[in-house]
């Protein structure tokens, strides 16, 4: 029997690595199994022994990947990304492309060969340097560590320069070049620059003995120890900067605000200051207040409303409709938006007027009548748009006349007995989510179908919009759960939901699964089931298409049991196909569970 080594420059460079991050306020760890990268994984592990770091174990690193995601928009601090080599590195793309495009801090830790093992043939690897390209606002390429003397002192300064780039703090990348020309420091050297909060990738090659015995050192220099139910304090809060250039608004008549994903409260204090309709999206964090207009589809294509806009103020990522984009490319529309530290500029068209770092109104000039009838014509109108059509009539529940009353209460259970639709799935969810709850809306129908006709309500609402792709939407949620219900009044905390459809439950089954030791949210699964892909069918391809072609490669049906995944992954099942069923199955569990819906096509 091969004893193991008493020592190894993975090991202790892992440690310096780890404890560097940590000191600077990282607390989230995830990671997914390999031999290239068990140094920083048994490292991860004494420190979450030691009551240092929360850590997250997933076999799949796609998975992993979104998990890290949801932890980091949840606490707004950097987490960290641990995977071995090879095709481990290449899984976890497709969260470090949403994360780039939603400005979400990521620090992604990817295990090599040396450099002598690379293009020779070496089993599992590849080119990993700079693998994710732009997506990575920096990528750090660092030598195997051999025991020279100062390489704790550089780990240590490398976590730093990670932390900072992965908020967008200036000169992160610069410090790294300054890093790898001195003394002490293994080879270490930044491809590029980060200037937004968002992910970075740091590529170690690692070298045998790949681990030893992991020794802490002293840890007393961290200070309290983080205890289970703390809540690591805002560090992409505090570190993003405002972008330049403020201008001055007033009153003018003819304008809207538009608030796009991760627009924030903010778009609903001006649209009220302004006395302007808001075209909030769902998951916009301004979707509430007296001003917002949930029918604004509708009314864009109207006479007398679309029409009569004259200038558009834009906040965060418009995506979920394409009148938006429509009204901005009018050539009578004046466009001003707000930039934000963490997405691209919106400028559909190219047609936007001109873009400010912030925006803040001046006194209004216009007349009170003047605003209250420009901002009521729209609001009035929608909510007429939005009336239930489906409900029982209120006359027929406040009459005396007994039968009156029977026809109300028949009624009533006809609509609890009668199946769901797509809009009524999404006003029960949203109806019984409150501020203490998390709502994540998937790719699907759903999310637009929720943007159009659920009322205003402050809550606490995510979208993977960056890219808008169905990719791990169930990991997200779950990142996002295990952190909310870690939050200082986790005793209050409530239930995270994740609603989406079919393709996008399936497509993201692997995030049921819980190893051993590993915590379960409270949570639940939400899958409109519709059988396919049914939001192609909104689109120009269902009119043109061959019908059996477009079922074949657009709407994908599968036959996959719901039920037997989620009871296979050890999760409650629930089968909805009534709106009384759906009313009591989304009813707050301690047991994360998959409710499936039926919906017809």
């Amino acid at each position: 029997m091969t004893l193991p080594p008493t020592s190894s420059p993975a090991s202790d460079f892992s440690v310096a690595l780890l404890r560097g991050l940590l000191a600077r306020g990282v607390r989230d760890v995830v990671l997914s199994p390999g031999s290239r990268s068990q140094a920083l994984a048994l490292a991860a592990a004494a420190f979450e022994r030691a009551g240092l770091l929360r850590l997250r174990v997933r076999i799949d690193e796609r998975v992993a990947g979104f998990v890290a995601l949801g932890l980091a928009i949840e606490t707004d601090v950097p987490v960290v990304v641990i995977v071995t080599s090879g095709t481990a590195v290449a899984n976890l793309h497709p969260a470090v492309l949403e994360a780039h495009h939603s400005g979400v801090p990521l620090i992604v830790i990817t295990a090599d060969r040396p450099a002598d093992l690379r293009g020779v043939g070496a089993n599992q690897t590849t080119v990993q340097t700079s693998i994710f390209g732009v997506a990575t606002g920096s990528s750090f390429e660092v030598e195997a560590p051999s025991g020279a003397p100062g390489e704790g002192e550089n780990a240590d300064h490398l976590a730093g320069q990670l932390f900072d780039a992965a908020l967008g703090r200036a000169g992160a990348a610069a410090a790294a070049t300054t890093a790898a020309t001195t003394a002490a420091a293994a080879a270490v050297s930044a491809v590029s620059g980060a200037q937004r909060p968002g992910p970075i990738h740091v590529n170690l090659a690692l070298t045998e003995p790949l681990s030893s015995r992991v020794d802490l050192g002293d840890v007393t220099a961290f200070g309290a120890v983080l205890e289970q139910g703390s809540s690591p304090s805002s560090a992409i809060g505090a570190a993003v900067q405002p972008v330049r250039g403020s201008i001055e608004l007033s009153y003018a008549a003819g304008t809207v605000v538009v608030a796009g994903h991760g627009a924030g409260e903010q778009a609903e204090a001006i649209a009220r200051a302004l006395g302007a309709p808001l075209l909030a999206e769902v998951s916009s964090g301004a979707h509430f207040g007296p001003n917002l207009v949930v029918a604004y589809r509708e009314l864009l294509r109207r006479a007398n409303f679309g029409d009569r806009v004259e200038r558009v103020i834009v906040f965060g990522h418009p995506t979920l409709s394409r009148e938006i984009p429509a009204l901005i490319q009018r050539p009578e529309v004046t466009t001003i938006v707000v930039r934000s530290a963490l997405f691209d500029d919106f400028n559909p068209g190219h047609r936007v007027s001109q873009f400010a770092g912030a925006v803040h109104v001046s006194a209004v000039s216009a007349t009170p009548e003047a605003s209250r009838s420009w901002v009521g014509r729209w609001v009035t109108t929608s909510r007429a748009e939005l009336e239930q059509h489906d409900a029982p009539a209120i006359d027929l529940a406040i009459s005396d006349e007994p039968r009156a009353q029977a026809a109300f209460s028949r009624a009533v259970l006809a609509g609890l007995r009668s199946p769901v639709s797509r809009r009524a799935l999404v006003e029960a969810v949203w109806r019984v989510t409150w501020p203490h709850d998390r709502l994540v809306l998937g790719a699907s129908r759903l999310i637009r179908e929720a943007d159009s006709v659920v009322p205003g309500k402050k809550i606490r609402v995510h979208a993977n919009r960056g890219l808008a792709g169905i990719d791990g939407t169930i990991s997200t949620g779950v990142g996002i759960a295990l952190a909310s219900q870690l939050r200082p009044d986790a005793a209050a905390a409530g239930i995270t939901r994740v609603l989406l459809g079919d393709l996008a439950f399936l497509h993201d089954a692997g995030a049921l699964l819980f190893g051993l030791g590993e915590p379960r949210p409270r949570m639940q699964v939400v899958v409109g089931n519709d059988d396919g892909g049914t939001i192609f069918d909104g689109l120009e391809v269902a009119q043109v298409a061959d019908a059996e072609a477009f079922d074949r490669v657009q709407l994908t049906t599968q036959v996959a049991s719901l039920e037997l995944l989620a009871r296979g992954y050890g999760w409650e099942y629930v089968c909805v196909n009534t709106r009384g069923e759906l009313d009591a199955a989304l009813s707050a569990t301690e047991l994360p569970t998959v409710i499936e819906v039926r919906l017809a096509r």
